[in-house]
């Protein structure tokens, strides 16, 4: 799934490509994937496109005198970027394409989405606020005022463990699966402790964690062209999607605990005292 990192990279490559450009068609392909009806995708015709911003895993596009285009890419959505559009109207089948919006100029983007769960979402309303994953978004962990402090005060009454906190979206926006594994690498957690026993010196860890780890993957990520961002994301992760390899602080083998629809990577050595966690589902299976 694109998190902060990668979505923040493509509002810097939509804002370099589409700013001053005039929105001329948009084909919804997949309807499934419209969440909003009115206004219609075809009010965004016809407007320029005058700023493109993020909020927390959600990208804006917002036109001149029109309305936003907002687009959460979930588990499997990615946006094709195309400096020429193929001539006709896309059919609906059963391939990847989703949405295709087309310039003036010839060039635009797709929005696809692989795989049998259709989970991507696009909206086209008056305000980003209407959309409700952003109204309930929580702070943004790279804005200049989200301070320790201000951390501190998030996870002082959050009795969850700290791996479900990073993750929830209305506590802090933009991290997902992938990035809350490697920000608890880098703090030496485990993903199972509990957010409101955390120490001063343990919340301060995780605050550092939180801000470098988020800060370095943009860096990374910046520039990168938009069909490049997924292999950049896997290339600089450190534990994520690593189980079974060596972890490349202290060389122990990276662990996995599984969930119905998702799984967390962990180093024993480095999170957990050298203890593997616990997985139940691997334990129902072996019994």
């Amino acid at each position: 799934m694109p998190e902060l990192p990668e979505v923040e990279a493509l509002k810097d490559f939509l804002t370099e490509h589409l700013i001053g450009h005039e929105v001329v068609r948009v084909l919804p392909v997949a309807i499934s994937v419209l969440k909003t009806y009115d206004p219609a995708p075809t009010a965004l015709e016809g407007h320029q496109v005058a700023a493109v911003r993020r909020y927390g895993k959600f990208l804006d596009i917002a036109t001149d005198g029109g309305p936003h285009l907002v687009t959460h890419l979930a588990r499997a959505g990615w946006l094709r970027w195309q400096e020429r559009l193929p001539d006709g109207v896309p059919h609906p089948g059963k391939g990847p394409l989703a949405l295709r919006v087309a310039l003036e100029n010839g060039s635009g983007f797709d929005l696809t989405e692989a795989g049998t769960q259709k989970r991507l979402a696009v909206y086209v309303v008056h305000d980003p606020q209407d959309v409700p994953g952003v109204a309930r978004l929580g702070p943004d962990p790279l804005a200049d005022d989200f301070d320790e402090d201000r951390f501190t005060a998030l996870l002082r009454d959050e009795r969850r463990q700290i791996k479900g906190a990073l993750r929830d979206q209305s506590l802090i926006a933009g991290v997902g699966n992938a990035y809350s594994d490697e920000i608890l690498h880098a703090a030496k957690m485990s993903p199972f402790k509990r957010a409101a026993s955390l120490t001063p010196e343990e919340t301060h860890a995780l605050y550092e964690a939180l801000r470098t780890t988020l800060t370095e993957a943009v860096a990374r990520s910046r520039g990168v062209a938009a069909g490049l961002l997924k292999a950049e994301k896997k290339s600089g992760l450190r534990v994520h999607g690593r189980t079974g390899e060596p972890c490349p602080v202290c060389g122990d083998t990276i662990r996995e605990v599984s969930f119905s629809d998702s799984s967390l990577q962990y180093c024993p050595t480095c999170q957990t005292g050298g203890k593997p966690l616990a997985d139940r589902r691997m334990s129902r299976l072996l019994k």
